[in-house]
């Protein structure tokens, strides 16, 4: 969802080098330093002169996964909240100064964290710095029953109109329903519930705040021009001083392993909405992130539906013409991910239709390998974007805070390649024998609504 969204012993690697077309091959590396402060704020610190602009990334372990039951959407209110102000930096300051010194901001959350980033010109870093510190270290006390009303509003209304009132936005609402099991923390969306919304007050929303939003909790990533002293003294100077409450426990998904699927059948669900083409998406469980199968799963992604030569564009749409668009991806996450693939139905075709072409390109690619043309093609597709990603000074700090959050190693750049690199036309047929189950597996269908333009 998005809101519209130092101490010794520093370790560094090599310089970023970026791939060109011709050369694929070549290595990657992200230049960093990385240091904790005494609260436990882990600080990555990333130069790159090519141009006169800083990136301020602060990432908080904290997403939808950690709330409890009753108290859904809070991770994503709270992003809204944190752009409320403070006494040093009242309502509105903090965009304001922001833009007056030639910068922007954003944020969002997801189901594992929140992400909060800032890019202005250089010489801007200590406004960005100060602003960050300032609201970590102050906001939380100073929300009160105006502000939570406000946003709360914000919030439900950015409910209706990005999701209930955007076409096939009901996805988002029905597929976790329907994918992990109530106990699970993906059970429910990112955005939660108008009515735990509603019910939310004042206490719970400072209790969460203190929870989670604790230095030893968050990661600041600085990356562009700076001088590394000057910014390691600033971050020292504002992000050091923040008292911390010691990092919160991790609540995972006990019993829950993302190399068994929990879905024991076949589990189907309709849904209504305001849509002209009716779609058919099927879903199953499938590894974590950075897990074994994980970047296989992304690759048969991209033999399926990646351009106009994909499996399922060519059977569904070209060949058979029964679909009006495909697609298919591996939504990645810190504890299972989802494996989904969909389809417009064409007008006037059966989707039961359509159902049984997804059905059967899938079969396919568990019954024989994929072709090595396909897999090289995917191949060469993912590293490109990969490396245009690295190439975005914004990205580039996602990604490392990423890498911080996940698997504890900013450097991790060039390990997370080199599993796309290895994958085999073997490896993606193992996977996809053992994850895309047609007796596991979710059927989700959305129909125009009845009256629907």
């Amino acid at each position: 969802m998005f809101r519209h969204a130092l101490v010794s012993g520093l370790a560094s690697v090599a310089a970023l080098a970026l791939a060109s077309p011709p050369a694929l091959a070549q290595d990657l590396s992200i230049p960093f330093a990385k240091t904790t402060l005494p609260n436990g704020m882990v600080v990555i610190l990333s130069e790159d002169h090519t141009v006169p602009q800083v990136v301020v990334n602060v990432s908080y372990g904290v997403g939808s996964r950690m709330e409890r039951p009753g108290l859904t959407g809070f991770a994503h209110l709270f992003e809204h909240l944190m752009f409320m102000g403070t006494r040093r930096a009242p309502p509105k300051a903090f965009d304001g100064w922001m833009e007056e010194a030639g910068g922007r901001n954003n944020a969002w959350t997801a189901e594992d964290r929140t992400d909060y980033f800032d890019i202005t010109p250089a010489t801007a870093l200590p406004l960005l710095l100060w602003l960050e510190a300032d609201r970590m270290r102050d906001l939380g006390p100073l929300i009160d029953q105006d502000k939570l009303d406000l946003q709360r509003d914000v919030v439900r209304n950015e409910r209706r109109q990005s999701i209930e009132n955007r076409p096939y936005g009901i996805e988002e609402l029905e597929l976790p329903r329907l994918l992990w099991p109530d106990s699970h923390p993906y059970h429910h969306p990112v955005i939660g519930s108008h009515e735990d919304l509603e019910a939310a007050d004042v206490a719970d929303v400072k209790q969460f705040f203190a929870t989670w939003y604790d230095p030893s909790n968050a990661s600041l990533v600085v990356a562009g021009d700076f001088d590394p002293q000057q910014a390691r003294a600033a971050v020292e100077r504002w992000f050091g001083s923040i008292p911390s409450h010691g990092k919160p426990a991790d609540p995972g998904a006990p019993g829950f392993s993302d190399q068994k699927t929990t879905v024991t059948g076949v589990v189907r669900g309709t849904a209504s909405d305001d849509v002209q083409l009716t779609k058919v998406t099927l879903a199953w469980q499938s590894p974590r992130h950075f897990s074994p199968g994980d970047a296989e799963l992304d690759l048969l992604a991209s033999v399926l539906a990646q351009g106009k030569a994909s499996r399922l564009y060519k059977s569904l749409v070209y060949d058979q013409k029964i679909a009006q668009d495909v697609s298919a991806r591996q939504q990645s996450r810190v504890l299972g991910s989802e494996f989904v693939v969909d389809a417009l139905v064409r007008p006037g075709v059966d989707p039961a239709r359509v159902e049984k072409a997804l059905f059967d390109q899938v079969a396919a690619v568990r019954a024989e390998h994929v072709t090595a043309e396909e897999l090289e093609r995917a191949k060469n597709a993912y590293e490109m974007e990969f490396v245009d990603r690295l190439q975005n000074l914004e990205e580039r700090a996602s990604i490392l805070n990423m890498y911080q959050a996940e698997v504890g190693d900013p450097s991790y750049v060039q390990r997370d390649l080199d599993r796309y690199r290895r994958g085999t036309a073997q490896d993606l047929l193992a996977v996809a024998k053992r994850v895309l189950s047609p007796d596991a597996v979710v059927v989700l269908t959305i129909v125009p609504r009845k009256g629907a333009k």
